[in-house]
């Protein structure tokens, strides 16, 4: 199951929330502004990422800065710690799969996401019209190119 990390006020966090209820793919999803995380959220986010705690924390966010807090300093237990204290810290959306981590909403990376019949469809590879996923992909193509996005 798909966990989404989301906040209220963020656009990208409703993009990703609107793209997987019209794909129908099924998510939980969890404000980290109303709900407390968990360090169980922080090691699955960490173990589906590449580049461990880099690939979700903002440095450049108010209270890192406000604070001169050096991340690179602290230990694992302090900074989860201190992340659970301060999630506006993340980077926002963070989707998490079994398998993967996106962060942020990206239109052509969210598509791994997708269940593999519409992934793997292959009237999208022959540009068939019929096709509701390749319509969809020109669609967003499309709103990209006129900047609407």
């Amino acid at each position: 199951m798909i966990k989404l990390y989301t906040a209220p006020s963020c656009l990208s966090c409703r993009k990703v929330k609107k793209y997987f209820k019209d794909h129908n793919i099924p998510f939980i999803e969890k404000n980290i502004i109303s709900t407390k995380l968990t360090k169980d959220d922080l090691y699955r986010m960490l173990i589906s990422s590449e580049n461990g705690f880099e690939d979700i924390i903002s440095t450049r966010s108010k209270i890192i800065k406000e604070n001169n807090i050096d991340v690179n300093n602290m230990k694992l237990n302090e900074l989860m710690d201190f992340i659970i204290d301060n999630p506006t810290i993340l980077k926002r959306p963070i989707i998490v799969s079994d398998m993967e981590l996106q962060v942020g909403y990206n239109v052509d990376d969210i598509t791994l996401f997708l269940p593999p019949e519409l992934r793997e469809c292959e009237k999208c590879f022959d540009d068939d019209k019929d096709c509701d996923y390749a319509n969809y992909i020109q669609f967003e193509d499309n709103i990209k190119e006129k900047g609407l996005d």
